[in-house]
C-alpha cells in the first residue's frame, strides 16, 4: 500500500502543477493584444498541451486515491469526517479542472470575456484546495 500511496502523491502533485500553470496561461491569453495572432496561437497550443497532460495525470491520481480509499476502508465509522471533507475537496478540484477545459474552449472560440485580473484570482483556487486537502489528510481535524 505504501507504493500506491507514493504514486498517488506523485500524480496528485503533478496534476496540481498543471492546474497551477494552466490558468497562468489564461492570464496571458486574456492580455493578448487584438491582432497578435501568432502570440495567441502559441499560447493556445501551450494551453492545449498542458490541459491534455494535466488530464492524463488526473486519471491515475484519482484512480490511486480510490484504491487507497477502498483498500484502507477509510471513511467508515466515527472520526472519519475528514475523509468526507477531503472527498468534497477532490470533487471541487475535478470541477475546477473541468472549468479550465471550458475556459480553454472559450478562448479557442474567442468568446472568453474574463479579464486577466479575474484569471489571476482564478489561478489561486487550486492553491487553496490543495492546502485544505493536505491539512485534512495530515491533521485529520474531525
Amino acid at each position: 500500500m505504501l507504493w500506491i500511496k507514493s504514486l498517488h502523491i506523485v500524480f496528485v502533485a503533478s496534476w496540481f502543477a498543471g492546474l497551477f500553470y494552466l490558468p497562468r496561461i489564461f492570464v496571458n491569453l486574456a492580455m493578448v493584444a487584438p491582432g497578435s495572432v501568432a502570440e495567441r496561437e502559441r499560447l493556445l497550443l501551450m494551453a492545449h498541451k498542458l490541459m491534455r497532460f494535466t488530464t492524463i495525470l488526473a486519471v491515475p491520481a484519482v484512480g490511486l486515491g480510490l484504491w487507497l480509499w477502498l483498500g484502507y476502508g477509510i471513511g467508515k465509522g466515527p472520526g472519519n469526517g475528514w475523509m468526507h471533507a477531503k472527498l468534497t475537496v477532490v470533487a471541487l478540484v475535478l470541477g475546477y479542472h473541468h472549468a479550465c477545459g471550458r475556459l480553454l474552449r472559450k478562448f479557442v472560440a474567442q468568446t472568453c470575456t474574463r479579464s486577466h485580473v479575474w484569471f489571476r484570482w482564478f489561478n489561486e483556487v487550486p492553491v487553496v484546495l490543495l492546502l485544505v486537502a493536505v491539512v485534512l489528510v495530515v491533521v485529520k481535524p474531525f
